[in-house]
């Protein structure tokens, strides 16, 4: 189950790195458009429809899907100026009680998130800009990248549970 839960995370990193990758490519096409039209006074349409409403929906779903991966491998800001003075069995305690604040955390957001994709459904709310993109498709990335975030929390706390030591170091900037 581990690797499967593994392999789950780092596809969803990649996602998030391609999706990034469209951003960079989503602009850099919007900025040529421009200085083509403006320098050489080509015919080009000189505006990407709604490509800010795409690039910030494509950096929501991007954060979010990077989510669990960089949990999992130690890039989040672990703040260690308490834990570390306490004893080795202060320390476990002390992991343990965040992970269980943190899965409760993003268990909530989880209902909630998904709880905001089925009212965009049902009221069928689209974006407000040239495009109008049904709001439930990139609430649905955020959602997707919240939930396996959860998942990843619980992964880490039975792990933590089991091993008795915290499973994800510190980075070295804490």
């Amino acid at each position: 189950m581990r690797h499967l839960l593994d392999r789950t995370y780092k596809a969803m990193a990649w996602v998030a790195a391609f999706t990034i990758l469209g951003i960079a490519v989503l602009i850099s096409a919007q900025i040529f458009l421009n200085f083509a039209t403006r320098v050489f006074a080509l015919p080009l349409p000189s505006t990407i429809p709604s490509y800010a409403d795409f690039s910030g929906f494509m950096l929501a779903a991007a954060t979010f899907l990077a989510m669990p991966y960089t949990f999992r491998s130690g890039g989040h800001i672990k703040v260690a100026l308490v834990t570390e003075r306490l004893p080795v069995r202060g320390q476990l305690i002390a992991e343990v009680v965040a992970l269980i604040c943190a899965a409760a955390l993003t268990g909530f957001a989880v209902y909630y998130i998904w709880a905001l994709v089925a009212e965009s459904i049902h009221y069928g709310d689209v974006s407000s800009g040239t495009i109008p993109i049904p709001l439930w498709m990139p609430q649905s990335a955020m959602g997707l990248g919240m939930s396996v975030l959860c998942i990843a929390i619980l992964h880490s706390l039975v792990e933590t549970i089991k091993r008795g030591e915290p499973v994800i170091s510190a980075s070295e900037e804490a």
